[in-house]
């Protein structure tokens, strides 16, 4: 390796700024920064340009990039910008140095600035540094945007179920004598015109209410013994709860050889300990543990067992605030949750109609786990110099 110089003299922290919640102003748009990430808004920034933040407490050694003026609370270290390519490197060059490891206090998580202020890193000129930020950012941004379009049309389908199957829109409008907005008169002859009592309130005539069971299928997990898991790909994909969860799809950390209960692709699958009622979707044959279960629907439509899952989150509150210890939903409890069932025809023309906004959305996903894994790829070659630059804009500009 060629020169180097200490972390300390290159981009040395600097001690966040307490902030506890009852201070903050939730309406603002700045976002304060904990070690796990951003935690709240306000309308007022500690830093003022792009920052890189630091876990000191907690979430020891994690690195998070903030493009805009933020203020990192007491938990963190901060350093802070003008140029965003000047912060992006150092994101980047942290990510390599393994401060998540540098924990000082065995009671609560700690990392002492002056341990991490003499890790050695490469000294690179400034525009190979420029380099760098560059070439992974452009990554991490087609990232971003594949998230943002799929968190829009999540919002589109999402909008629609509540307007069918919640609001009962359709049923409004033809109750009122009114064509339902939207609907060409295939589609709004699926629709009654009239609403009935129930138990649950008013629902469309002709709809009825049951239990979960009659209509879903659902699979408790269970985890197999410890041995069997592993981070070397070895079986199908393990998932256990919350820290597995992705935006919509779970991110494959741990595998196991000797799985004993299943999700299949397609499956929603819904945390049921510790907490109860997060939500993400199976997107392909995979293991699960005891603190998640899958579910589907008996006409196998993904998109409308998504949904309805997503719509029984205020049920699934409850079990959590139940727990003695932490919360927990049996599967009894589970497939008693009532929910309204509507028509089969009509399930399936909305499937039909908006599943292929769930393609788009898998395809995103799959797009940026391969933009990710590049990424990853790429980091400790291009900091250590084992790769050259224009090697590696090849290789990015090929897959975006």
């Amino acid at each position: 390796m060629g020169n180097e110089i200490t972390v300390g003299d290159f981009c040395p922290f600097i001690y966040g700024k307490g902030l506890p919640a009852r201070l903050r102003n939730t309406s603002g748009s700045i976002p304060v920064y904990g070690s796990n990430g951003i935690i709240g808004k306000h309308d007022k920034s500690y830093t003022k340009g792009p920052t890189v933040v630091i876990g000191r407490k907690g979430t020891v050694g994690a690195i998070h990039y903030s493009p805009v003026p933020c203020w990192p609370i007491d938990t963190t270290f901060y350093i802070e910008y003008s140029d965003p390519l000047d912060a992006r490197f150092s994101y980047y060059l942290l990510q390599t140095l393994g401060l998540e490891l540098m924990n000082s206090d065995s009671a609560v998580p700690g990392l002492n600035r002056n341990a991490a202020h003499l890790r050695r890193i490469p000294l690179h000129n400034k525009a190979y540094r420029h380099s760098i930020a560059f070439i992974l950012g452009s990554l991490d941004d087609k990232i971003e945007l594949n998230l943002q379009i799929n968190k829009t049309l999540e919002d589109t389908a999402q909008a629609i179920f509540k307007n069918w199957f919640s609001d009962f829109d359709p049923v409004h409008a033809k109750a009122a004598g009114k064509q339902p907005i939207g609907l060409n008169p295939e589609i709004a002859a699926l629709f009654p015109d009239s609403f009935v009592d129930s138990e649950l309130g008013q629902i469309p005539k002709g709809w009825s209410i049951s239990r979960l069971d009659e209509y879903f299928k659902l699979t408790m997990g269970q985890s197999p013994p410890g041995r069997t898991y592993n981070e070397e790909g070895l079986g199908i994909p393990f998932f256990q709860g919350r820290s597995d969860f992705g935006f919509r799809f779970p991110k494959k950390r741990v595998f196991c050889s000797a799985p004993k209960r299943f999700a299949n692709k397609g499956d929603t699958l819904v945390t049921v300990r510790a907490p109860v009622g997060d939500i993400n979707m199976a997107l392909e044959l995979c293991a699960i543990g005891r603190g998640v279960a899958s579910v589907r629907h008996k006409t196998g439509s993904s998109i409308f067992t998504y949904y309805t899952m997503n719509q029984l989150r205020n049920s699934f509150t409850r079990f959590e605030a139940e727990g003695s210890v932490f919360g927990t939903i049996t599967k009894t409890d589970f497939l008693s949750l009532p929910i309204i069932a509507p028509p089969i025809q009509l399930i399936e023309t909305y499937t039909r109609l908006f599943g292929v906004l769930e393609n788009s959305i898998e395809c995103n996903e799959l797009q940026s786990m391969t933009l990710i894994s590049i990424r990853d790829t790429l980091l400790p070659k291009l900091i250590s110099g084992n790769l050259k630059i224009r090697d590696a804009e090849k290789i990015v500009g090929g897959c975006i």
